[in-house]
């Protein structure tokens, strides 16, 4: 049974990396194509794309009255989103952020992560927690949306990106808007399906080993829906698309809180256990370690920030199972 399911895992895992090839080309594309800043391309189709995972395992977790998971798999998410794919993807290659990233940007996940804190305080995210969280979602994309007749061209974005990175992206002759829309909504497809694929097993290996619901939801789930934010930024990252690759990080976090949480919410109501708040505590480490960082660092995160990132994030795995 646990050889069929790491079989399974496998095969999810190759079907993630086909899934972030082809979200990555089409959102590039459109952004080329729209004139739209590939930050806000990143904050929106590719983040929520890549949150389409972390959805419907909420959504299967909320249907089945499994909520443990819910909350779980929101902030393990976002943590692993931080230490774990900004971490591995700043060890190959130093991250380079534009000013308004640091500053508007990553503040605002903060903000929504403070905004989850807040509503947990009373034991539970409640169906109008739930629906305050989705008007949340609505403002956050009103503003996005609206940040991007602001915002210069692709290829603009980072002041330092490579300028071979349009030749690189030219060969592969996605010429009209449909067919990028095509190549984003194959992608979202496929990361969909792959994370389906490794969470499902990697879940049903943990439970024959008997571990409970919140380390399911915290570790192995959160992981494994976080998968597609690693390989998507991994690929624009070497595409040299690097507002697309943390824009999809950053964006992912906020989707995690303001849409899954509140479509979860909305739907059966959260019971928030007491054991959630020590992992709140990780969570706003997480994120203000990367805020500071990119103030001292000038918007960079260079190779020793990710392994700090990494090393860290593996004290924290440790840290769950120390009672």
């Amino acid at each position: 049974m646990v050889a069929s399911d790491i079989g399974i895992i496998i095969v999810g895992l190759i079907i993630l990396c086909f899934g972030g090839y082809a979200l990555v080309l089409g959102s590039v594309t459109l952004a080329k194509k729209l004139q739209i800043s590939s930050i806000v391309i990143g904050l929106t189709v590719v983040a929520f794309g890549t949150s389409t995972p972390e959805l419907a395992a909420s959504i299967v977790a909320a249907i089945g009255s499994h909520t443990d998971l819910i909350l779980g798999n929101i902030v393990g998410s976002n943590i692993s989103n931080i230490g774990m794919v900004i971490g591995i993807s700043a060890i190959f290659v130093t991250l380079k952020m534009r000013e308004r990233t640091s500053t508007i940007w990553v503040p605002l996940m903060i903000i929504a992560s403070l905004g989850l804190v807040v509503l947990s305080l009373d034991g539970e995210i409640s169906q109008s927690d739930g629906i305050i969280l989705l008007v949340g979602l609505i403002a956050f994309s009103i503003y996005t949306v609206k940040s991007a007749k602001k915002k210069m061209p692709i290829g603009e974005d980072v002041e330092h990106e490579d300028p071979e990175s349009s030749m690189t992206l030219s060969k592969f002759h996605i010429t009209t808007v449909p067919r990028a829309i095509g190549f984003v909504v194959l992608g979202a497809i496929l990361l969909c399906v792959g994370g389906h694929f490794t969470v499902t097993s990697a879940v049903s290996i943990a439970e024959e080993l008997g571990i409970s619901q919140m380390i399911i939801g915290i570790t192995i789930i959160a992981i494994g829906t976080s998968l597609p934010e690693l390989v998507t930024s991994i690929i624009a990252i070497r595409k040299k698309q690097m507002d697309i690759g943390i824009g999809n990080i950053v964006g992912s976090n906020i989707y995690n809180v303001l849409f899954i949480g509140g479509i979860a919410g909305a739907i059966v109501g959260i019971p928030v256990i007491t054991d959630v708040f020590n992992q709140y505590i990780w969570m706003i480490g997480f994120s203000l370690v990367l805020f500071i960082g990119l103030k001292k660092l000038g918007g960079k995160i260079p190779k020793f920030v990710g392994v700090g990132l990494v090393i860290m994030y593996i004290i924290y795995l440790g840290s769950l199972f120390i009672k």
